[in-house]
């Protein structure tokens, strides 16, 4: 337990490549840290070093995914969203706390902010769904991150067609955001809303297309028909 965060390390450094690095670095537009492992491995390194710990308390266990997060390299925040899922059974209203510090203070790149949001923080909203308040007070934050998980913590439920409301209510906070990547976060959740909804967020994008980012409603509307589409994209 003492040092499995440097076994972690050793092996995602045994399993880098220049390659995956530089390819990584032309992928994000942000600046991101990377030891270039790919994405398969990184999720088989935590889950074998994960049966080290699973028999520990929560607290030990997010203490754990609270220095990876430290590090800033991305394959580190992975394991630590993946690690923190696994416990998801555990998870308590207090935890709310835990997670919100995380997006706050380590998030800096689409990809960690997805991985996390989608999973561990939509789980969480999922069991005490009184939290989607507290999302909603995310999308004023001036952090472009926070914006930004405030749609895509609802991805996972969405797609089941649970929280509608909510899901537009979000879009609406958002719908003039000046950030591409908040956009584009708040169009994929309508998207995923309308394989459930698709009429009712048609409606929704029909209202709201004179002054919706392009960027947005393209997103929206990808898995509609192609009659909607049309309609939706005309000016």
């Amino acid at each position: 337990m003492d040092n499995i965060i440097e076994l972690i390390r050793n092996e995602l450094r045994e399993n880098s490549s220049v390659r995956a690095r530089e390819s990584g670095y032309r992928f994000f537009k942000e600046e991101v840290r990377l030891y270039g492992v790919k994405a398969a491995v990184v999720r088989k390194i935590g889950k074998e070093y994960f049966k080290e710990i699973k028999g520990a308390d929560k607290q030990t266990i997010f203490n754990l995914c609270e220095t990876l997060w430290q590090s800033g390299f991305m394959e580190e925040s992975f394991i630590a969203c993946h690690w923190s899922y696994y416990i998801r059974k555990q998870y308590e209203r207090e935890d709310f706390d835990v997670f919100k510090k995380w997006v706050n203070t380590y998030v800096n790149n689409w990809a960690s902010c997805d991985t996390l949001c989608n999973h561990t923080l939509g789980t969480f909203v999922v069991m005490y769904p009184e939290y989607i308040e507290e999302l909603k007070k995310w999308t004023t934050s001036e952090n472009r991150w926070v914006r930004r998980a405030a749609a895509v913590s609802l991805i996972v439920p969405a797609k089941k067609g649970e929280f509608l409301d909510d899901v537009f209510d979000i879009a609406d906070r958002l719908l003039l955001d000046e950030d591409y990547l908040v956009l584009k976060g708040y169009g994929w959740l309508l998207k995923v809303a309308s394989q459930v909804h698709q009429r009712k967020v048609f409606e929704y994008v029909m209202d709201k297309k004179d002054v919706m980012p392009r960027t947005s409603l393209r997103y929206a509307i990808e898995k509609m028909t192609s009659e909607r589409k049309k309609q939706a994209m005309k000016k």
